[in-house]
């Protein structure tokens, strides 16, 4: 395994860039340590593939360096950099069995015939597929064949990281948790460089121990799924991640005060200050983190409350405040009635943005 590392990175597909929007990847700098488990999430065309094909060599970045344990790989080729990758369909050859189909990259490189039996079985157990060795793997389904794709990379002890490429898209929902669980052994097992791309944030949260997030070709944040969840550093971050995403709510910053919809709502000694005027100034907080109250009280603002659903062992409650809907994260056992009520906001959870970023 290696210690991946980003140097003024950055890559656009085009001639002569000239301005941020011409950059597929922005600038990055970052290092990612030997036997870590990453995800890079983002949406469609964020740029987490151009990331992966620049570490597996598949695309030369136009900018910058790569490097495996302090060793250039920039101008090195694929087949040099001794990477493994798992596909989003996975890649076998149906007309061979389970255990030549794991044998297959030892025995292209050379590896002894009793090596390689020891390391199919061992891999094979590992993945649960013991049984299967003899089938040959054109009748099997999408999920064995994914892990004998899985099961390709994991065979070979020379491999500085295996990347992912969104590998769980074709298997079944249901299946798709044991897969995730069986990933997070083998990694907690085995100690590998695991680079995980996907756009879902609970594969990446749940593999992960560290989720790069990406938004139009910049990392806006790296974190544990504890910090990108309590202490987003970005909009997009908190907006992205969560189920519903955090509220956003338009405001200006007077007196260490936010205005709101026509409201004041104190802020933490000092955050007001970190705002450099108050253009573009947006205030932060969880679902989860907000509260209830019939009446007025200090820290709460007035708000319509619309609706109340209920989704099983938990509620949603969606309250109207000025032109924004805001949602609230309850117990199962909450009951807010509709019409006039009161948002409670703790400070300790409030989070204040201009253009997009955290003030910290």
């Amino acid at each position: 395994m290696a210690q991946i590392e980003f140097q003024n990175l950055a890559h656009s597909y085009q001639t002569n860039p000239t301005q941020p929007k011409d950059f597929a990847l922005q600038q990055i700098e970052l290092t990612w340590r030997d036997g870590g488990a990453y995800a890079l999430l983002g949406p469609s065309g964020c740029g987490k593939t151009t990331l992966l094909n620049i570490i597996s060599g598949l695309v030369r970045p136009s900018h910058g360096r790569v490097l495996f344990d302090g060793a250039d790989m920039t101008e090195l080729p694929t087949e040099k950099r001794n990477i493994a990758q798992v596909f989003q369909f996975p890649v076998i050859y149906d007309t061979m069995s389970v255990f030549d189909n794991l044998a297959f990259p030892l025995r292209n490189r050379g590896v002894r015939q009793l090596e390689t039996k020891k390391r199919v079985e061992e891999i094979a157990e590992l993945l649960e597929l013991s049984s299967d060795l003899k089938i040959r793997a054109s009748g099997l389904s999408a999920d064995i064949k994914q892990k004998i794709s899985l099961g390709r990379g994991l065979v070979r002890s020379d491999v500085a990281a295996i990347l992912f490429d969104e590998p769980l898209t074709v298997i079944d929902p249901n299946l798709k948790w044991q897969l995730r669980s069986k990933l997070k052994q083998i990694h907690q097992q085995l100690k590998l460089t695991l680079i995980y791309v996907t756009h879902d944030q609970i594969e990446a949260l749940t593999f992960a121990d560290s989720v790069v997030v990406m938004f139009d070709g910049a990392i806006v944040q790296v974190g544990t799924p504890q910090e990108l969840f309590e202490r987003p550093a970005h909009t997009f971050v908190g907006y992205f991640i969560g189920s519903p995403g955090m509220n956003l709510l338009e405001c200006t910053v007077e007196n260490n005060q936010a205005l709101i919809a026509g409201q004041r709502l104190p802020l933490a000694p000092g955050l007001a200050q970190k705002a450099t005027g108050n253009s573009n100034l947006m205030l932060g907080i969880r679902p989860e983190f907000l509260g209830y109250s019939p009446t007025a009280q200090a820290g709460a603002l007035e708000a319509i409350f619309e609706r109340l659903d209920d989704l099983g062992n938990y509620k949603i409650a969606t309250a109207q405040l000025g032109t924004t809907q805001v949602k609230l994260k309850l117990a199962e056992d909450s009951q807010i009635p509709t019409g006039t009520g009161w948002l409670v906001f703790p400070p300790e959870r409030l989070m204040l943005y201009q253009d997009g970023k955290a003030l910290h």
